[in-house]
């Protein structure tokens, strides 16, 4: 797939080949009059090629996401590359300012695609990014984190079932693919009508910089862009690439009541059905439960707040035809420092 035009338009900027330029995408303006807009660094290589969207901040609190395309901006292999990379380290800059998942109107930006230009905030937002970035580009890498008070293993989410975009799945080199369903709304969704192969990454926690995750996530945005053709050369690593595994489906245990938690299970590690993976109790240590595994998985998110209502989320888990060399790879890559 090559649709990289000779001369690029963005926000009614021209952006020839061979040129490396930051644009910024006007949204909006504050109460107070101050101008808000989405920062996009475009990097274009003198030879055609993919063009390649890497996104963060959807959710304003997600901040992981930022500081990886801080660092995939800062690399010099970027002046070689074929084709165009445009990077948007925020996108919800309401959400980032504020350290917010959601927009000012309280709405999920991630829930707000394709957008209209007439429509709600969000929309309006999802309006911009969806013209300006998603309809120019070939392909599409979009960073997550976990919400609040909860962290993901890295993982990545797509749909598997697409050859090209299994492809970029399996090229970004870690261990745990989940076949996830598209939500209403979502920026996947919007890519995947427009036959867009695109990845959502998802690692660490919200307010929070986690090296580990960061660094699995530079590493495997230059994989993929290797795997489509914009850079000739993987820099060296320390990482050696793991061997995906596409899990089956995935579902959450939940609190059973309200109260202080214990958490046993923890992320990465392999259990097993009817195993115990937390203790429920009251504040003074009577009226305990145990929560046990549904069925047998690989721990892929789990709360990390010792406080818990009945019926919140503990524990995402994966499940796979060989759950036992999962756990293997990622203790063997080290992906979560596990």
């Amino acid at each position: 797939m090559d649709i990289d035009p000779h001369e690029l338009i963005i926000a009614h900027e021209k952006i020839p080949r061979g040129e490396r330029r930051k644009i910024l995408l006007k949204i909006g303006k504050l109460y107070d009059n101050t101008e808000i807009n989405i920062p996009v660094e475009v990097i274009r290589g003198k030879k055609p090629g993919p063009v390649l969207f890497v996104s963060a901040a959807i959710h304003g609190d997600e901040l992981n996401g930022v500081e990886i395309c801080k660092r995939l901006l800062d690399l010099r292999q970027l002046k070689d590359i074929q084709g165009t990379l445009l990077v948007i380290p925020i996108v919800n800059v309401f959400g980032f300012n504020s350290l917010s998942r959601y927009l000012p109107d309280r709405r999920d930006l991630n829930r707000s695609f394709p957008g209209s230009p007439t429509g709600s905030l969000a929309s309006r937002l999802a309006h911009i990014f969806m013209t300006e970035i998603v309809m120019k580009s070939t392909h599409g890498i979009d960073l997550h984190t976990g919400a609040v008070h909860r962290t993901n293993m890295p993982q990545i989410r797509a749909e598997t079932e697409d050859p090209e975009t299994l492809r970029l799945a399996q090229a970004f080199g870690i261990a745990v693919i989940i076949k996830s369903n598209v939500r209403d709304g979502s920026l996947r969704q919007s890519g995947l009508e427009h036959k867009l192969p695109m990845l959502l990454f998802e690692g660490g926690e919200a307010l929070r910089f986690e090296e580990s995750v960061i660094k699995v996530a530079l590493d495997g945005i230059l994989s993929v862009m290797h795997e489509i053709g914009m850079l000739d050369q993987l820099r060296k690593t320390r990482r050696a690439k793991a061997k995906p595994y596409i899990a089956k489906s995935s579902f959450w245990m939940r609190a059973t009541r309200s109260g202080i938690v214990r958490t046993i299970g923890r992320i990465g590690q392999l259990v097993h059905k009817d195993e115990v993976i937390a203790v429920i109790s009251d504040p003074y240590g009577d009226e305990i439960e145990t929560v046990v595994a549904r069925l047998e998985g690989i721990i892929i998110g789990a709360l990390v707040l010792p406080v818990v209502h009945e019926g919140d989320a503990l524990f995402h888990i994966a499940t796979f035809e060989e759950p036992e060399k999962v756990e293997e790879s990622l203790s063997d890559h080290d992906e979560y420092g596990l």
